[in-house]
């Protein structure tokens, strides 16, 4: 995807493109395999230690869960982890405030992609989005788009949806999908709350088929997941990854 639009000259879109979200989340209910098969096994506390981030990609193996989503610190140790597996390693970029410049991005995309993570999950600039100035959210996001898809790599886009309105929630969405995000993700799992039904639903209304959501932030136990594909979100994130699929029979 290439940005070629400003959020500020396009009405926002709700039905660009078709996700058949009651047919996605059946099928990937119908077994612990197909559901793994779409959750990013996270770890992101900041006390994680080496035996930590070793367990997750351990975990990872096991039950193949989409990636093994770690801190920029451990995506060495992750991608060492995980060789010759044909699983991925994903990083987070910007994290958890959003609050970096276009050159650290830039920087830290670039140096994380050439040690081997294959999946980016960047913070959307918040303030930036709060303070109306969409043509500078549009422009940070598509620098790390850029770098990601230059290397064969995705970007999801973490709106933090628990800061934001519900105006500032749709024209965010927008201008990821514009931008080229692969993904809207919900939340970092850092702020106020976490991923909820209804703003997986809106996110999703927004996306249509044009992109993929991640839901992440505060995601327990099976009825969560259920709850959130059946509102859109095609992508899960979340630390209790092996609890959730040992619910639908995994061992």
């Amino acid at each position: 995807m290439t940005a070629t639009t400003s959020i500020d000259e396009a009405d926002l879109e709700f039905d660009n493109g078709v996700f058949d979200t009651a047919a996605f989340a059946a099928q990937t209910l119908t077994s612990w395999q197909s559901l793994a098969a779409v959750i990013d096994h996270t770890l992101l506390r900041p006390d994680a230690t080496r035996s930590h981030v070793e367990k997750l990609c351990e975990e990872t193996v096991r039950y193949r869960f989409a990636c093994a989503m770690v801190n920029p610190l451990w995506v060495s140790t992750a991608v060492g982890a995980l060789s010759g597996t044909g699983l991925a390693v994903g990083a987070v970029v910007g994290f958890p405030l959003g609050a970096s410049l276009v050159s650290t991005l830039r920087h830290e995309a670039t140096a994380l992609i050439r040690l081997g993570a294959r999946e980016l999950d960047m913070v959307i600039p918040i303030g930036l989005l709060k303070s109306g100035n969409h043509q500078s959210v549009q422009h940070t996001i598509h620098t790390v788009a850029m770098i990601a898809h230059h290397h064969g790599a995705l970007l999801k886009v973490i709106l933090e949806t628990a800061l934001l309105t519900m105006e500032e929630k749709l024209r965010g969405t927008e201008a990821a999908i514009l931008a080229g995000a692969d993904f809207v993700k919900t939340s970092t799992g850092f702020s106020t709350s976490g991923a909820t039904p209804a703003d997986v639903a809106l996110m999703r209304g927004v996306a249509g088929g044009r992109c993929g959501v991640k839901a992440a932030g505060g995601i327990r136990n099976l009825a969560d997941v259920k709850a959130l594909l059946e509102a859109g979100a095609n992508r899960i994130g979340a630390s209790a990854s092996v609890a959730i699929v040992r619910e639908l029979g995994a061992e």
